[in-house]
């Protein structure tokens, strides 16, 4: 075998690496579909919000021995519903109660792990994930999850477009633009809660926005953007888990950083190619949201 195809089939000869790739793979699928989304909608502040929210459920299942993911979902979960209320109140705005509930939870979530007497272990765990411990389980509940992602976002695909152009529009087609903000809202808790163990509470926003934001580089349908956005996730997965097992890094943090980076990439390689256009007299494409 050739030097370079044994240094990259050089992890996945490894069953927890194999799992770990499965997995993000579902991760990159999920966070796609949902990420597209947060960027047409402008959303990105409410994902890092819930984001760093779940910190406190996970600290609560972390301390007691209860499944992780539990106490993620239901911390997010609380931290949705908090915003919705606040929203319904009127009394604040959309980014002031975010951002109220995000220092309040993160707070709160530092303040029971620092309690714990494994802070340390446990503060890595939470923060930057152990995709390197996905088993059979957890790839049941990502296949799960990434069904309900897509048949959500299919079924609600008319309101979401119709709601991202104009709500009173949207609310005069039948198309319940506030029913449409619920379950966008629900989807990108989904998405967050589902990425945790891939990259941790303060890294999920990278798998996110990273591969959504470089495929909308390339694509402005949204279709085509989620099927592009998934292929760059995964393989931010397969870099980052490369570059895990050579440079001994921690495997979450190398995903997410790779998302970011591929990000860049794109961006330099779509700049580059409009100048070479433009330089040689070609008129770029008006873009259109479809």
């Amino acid at each position: 075998m050739p030097p370079f195809l044994a240094w990259f089939a050089a992890p996945f000869s490894a069953d927890f690496v194999l799992r770990a790739l499965l997995g993000g793979a579902l991760v990159a699928v999920i966070c796609a579909v949902v990420g597209t989304w947060v960027i047409i909608r402008g959303m990105a502040f409410l994902g890092e919000a819930i984001g760093h929210g779940m910190l406190p459920g996970v600290a609560v299942a972390t301390v007691t021995g209860a499944p992780a993911v539990l106490g993620a979902a239901a911390s997010a979960i609380a931290m949705s519903a908090a915003i919705g209320a606040l929203q319904r109140r009127g009394r604040l705005t959309y980014d002031t109660s975010i951002g109220l509930l995000f220092v309040g939870m993160l707070s709160l979530g530092v303040i029971i792990v620092s309690h714990s007497r494994s802070f340390a272990t446990d503060a890595t765990t939470i923060l930057f994930g152990d995709i390197l411990a996905i088993g059979g389980g957890d790839i049941l509940l990502l296949a799960v999850a990434a069904v309900v992602t897509i048949a959500l976002a299919a079924v609600f695909h008319r309101s979401f477009v119709a709601a991202a152009f104009d709500r009173r529009i949207a609310q005069a087609l039948g198309l319940r633009p506030q029913l449409a903000q619920i379950v966008l809202t629900g989807l990108v808790t989904l998405a967050v809660v589902a990425s945790y163990q891939a990259v941790g509470s303060l890294l999920v926003v990278g798998l996110l926005l990273g591969p959504a934001v470089a495929a909308r580089t390339w694509t402005t349908r949204i279709a085509p953007t989620m099927l592009l956005a998934a292929a760059c996730g995964t393989a931010a997965v397969v870099a980052g888990l490369l570059v895990s097992w050579h440079a001994g890094t921690a495997a979450g943090a190398s995903i997410a950083c790779c998302a970011i980076l591929l990000t860049a990439i794109s961006a330099v390689v779509r700049g580059g190619i409009r100048r070479a256009r433009h330089g040689a007299g070609h008129t770029p494409p008006v873009a259109a949201l479809r």
